[in-house]
């Protein structure tokens, strides 16, 4: 996987106010701000770089007002940290492909893998699955 490495200036031109706020300086969007994703088949990818993240096979209805996935496309696209901010401890999500943060994983999904990737809209670019 080839890392995307842009300045500061770059994102911000690239990037909406409210993607750059949440993909590159760790924000959070309210929830239930974003638009509803479409049902069909397809996939989410980063904002940012275009990488597959999650397929919408995996993604469920979690009453958070985020979207919600139980597993990412390839799980060397989807890295982990801790984050300790806000006096909680979480684990931060991120696209490994360009850093940019997409939000955090809980231990409280639903089966098969028991995870909720609890994702910004934002961070995502919906690409429908071709006929």
């Amino acid at each position: 996987m080839d890392k995307i490495i842009k300045s500061d200036a770059e994102w911000r031109e690239q990037l909406s106010p409210e993607a750059y706020k949440v993909t590159r300086k760790h924000g959070t969007e309210r929830a239930g701000t974003h638009e509803n994703f479409p049902k069909n088949p397809g996939t989410y990818m980063c904002v940012c770089c275009g990488a597959p993240l999650f397929d919408q096979d995996t993604k469920f209805e979690s009453g958070t007002g985020w979207p919600s996935f139980y597993a990412p496309v390839d799980g060397d696209m989807v890295g982990e940290k801790e984050d300790r901010s806000f006096f909680m401890r979480r684990t931060e999500v991120h696209c490994n492909r360009c850093d940019a943060h997409l939000g955090h994983v809980f231990p409280d999904g639903p089966q098969p893998t028991g995870l909720r990737y609890c994702i910004n809209g934002v961070a995502l670019e919906f690409e429908p699955e071709s006929d």
